[in-house]
């Protein structure tokens, strides 16, 4: 059944998971009132793109310890998604981002839904939380209720505590960092937390909990996964503002408009001058740095090296990734899985 993991298929499945699952869900929601009708569009919206690598590390975590493949297993690995979803929707609320996958996020679609309201902006964001908060109680659910052993479940279940724990640590790190000083040290723990543990780490050690990993293959998942998620998290940082946004699906101008401690922003600090600084102080204190602005920003961080810099550490951390797997000397068909992946969420375009 090898090729049911085969990266097509594996997340057509999942797709289909997720997409029953909340189908059913927001057709539960929506008969307590028609009126939540636009916020059950939204869940639905939530889960409706993605790569599915959150699931697929899941996956692979559970047969790289010599599972066979498993329906019940996709679906506890779909709620990885559910996760992402909740993690997404909070994020863009947060950065108050307008787009997602090209269409406008939760927080801005729901005030179609407010017109009547005295604060219909404010009461969209609040809709727009709690659309986050019931998809990760639905990820929970959906894990709870996959179909694995209760014993499975039991082993793995202690892991969703630290996943929230470290997803609501980055998120209020970022915060907490927005506007600061530039600091490369202080933006890399930002991704490590906000991102690359639940992105990778964490659900390659749930899908090994599942089924059973011992001890010396938790650490290697954890070798593996920590500097694979930097990475991921560092090319969408360049994405982010060199990336084209008819393919990303988000404008180009979020990170900079937003002032976040991205470490692309970090690195064109640390590399800048004292005139240098000054401009991109200029730069970045425009309300709305978007036309000219944004791409003297880009012409200012490639001439510093900042792109290439960012460059030479995802390359750096995909090796540290791929050393950390082959000392583990899994079977061939995982192996060969997670170096796919390892490949494909560092040098992905969108």
């Amino acid at each position: 059944m090898a090729e049911r993991g085969e990266p097509t298929a594996f997340k057509t499945r999942v797709d289909e998971v997720l997409r029953g699952y909340v189908a059913h869900e927001a057709d539960a929601f929506t008969a307590v009132d028609p009126a939540l009708g636009p916020v059950a569009e939204q869940l639905e919206s939530a889960v409706a793109d993605g790569k599915r690598l959150r699931a697929a590390f899941c996956y692979w975590g559970w047969r790289a310890v010599g599972q066979p493949d498993s329906d019940a297993l996709v679906r506890a690995a779909a709620s990885m998604e559910l996760v992402h979803a909740a993690a997404v929707v909070h994020d863009d609320l947060i950065d108050d981002s307008p787009l997602r996958h090209g269409r406008p996020t939760a927080h801005v679609a729901l005030r179609a839904a407010l017109g009547h309201h005295p604060r219909a902006a404010a009461g969209a964001r609040s809709l727009a939380m709690l659309v986050g908060d019931l998809l990760m109680s639905l990820a929970g659910q959906l894990f709870a209720t996959s179909g694995l052993p209760a014993a499975y479940l039991g082993r793995a279940r202690p892991l969703w505590a630290a996943l929230a724990r470290d997803l609501v640590a980055g998120e209020c790190l970022e915060i907490l960092h927005t506007g600061t000083a530039p600091d490369t040290t202080a933006s890399l723990k930002v991704i490590r937390y906000k991102t690359a543990k639940y992105t990778v780490e964490q659900p390659l050690l749930i899908g090994g909990a599942l089924a059973g990993a011992g001890g010396r293959l938790r650490a290697g998942y954890s070798a593996y996964g920590v500097p694979l998620g930097e990475a991921f998290q560092l090319r969408d940082d360049l994405l982010g503002l060199f990336g084209d946004p008819e393919a990303t699906g988000k404008a180009n101008a979020d990170d900079l408009r937003g002032r976040r401690p991205t470490t692309l922003l970090a690195e064109t600090w640390r590399l800048a001058g004292e005139a240098e600084r000054a401009r991109l102080r200029e730069l970045l204190g425009r309300p709305d740095p978007d036309g000219d602005a944004l791409e003297d920003v880009r012409e200012e961080m490639r001439r510093l090296g900042a792109p290439d810099r960012v460059e030479a550490m995802i390359a750096e951390r995909v090796g540290e990734a791929l050393g950390a797997l082959d000392e583990l000397n899994l079977p061939p068909v995982p192996a060969a899985a997670l170096t796919a992946l390892a490949h494909s969420a560092s040098a992905r375009r969108s």
